[in-house]
């Protein structure tokens, strides 16, 4: 017996066929997906999660510490050669 289905009450098979459909396609409408491929659901990931500041904020002063190093190199490598 289905559940929800009372024994007493009787319906006509196209009433109940009809009400099975009714029941499967919205249980089917449940597991529907709201994109149409995966680069649309990983871009769509991510924007949400860098609204929920998941990933950190990219550094903006490499280019100091990139010249910095490499300044310190140049420096040891004059003082190591002298």
């Amino acid at each position: 017996m289905i559940p929800g289905m009372n024994p007493a009450h009787h319906e006509t098979p196209n009433a109940a066929l009809m009400s099975l459909e009714a029941a499967a396609a919205s249980a089917r409408g449940g597991f529907a997906c709201m994109f149409s491929t995966s680069d649309e659901y990983e871009s769509a990931l991510i924007t949400e999660r860098r609204a929920q500041g998941r990933y950190a904020q990219p550094r903006r002063n490499w280019p100091v510490a990139a010249f910095v190093g490499v300044t310190l190199m140049v420096a040891g490598s004059a003082i190591w050669l002298f």
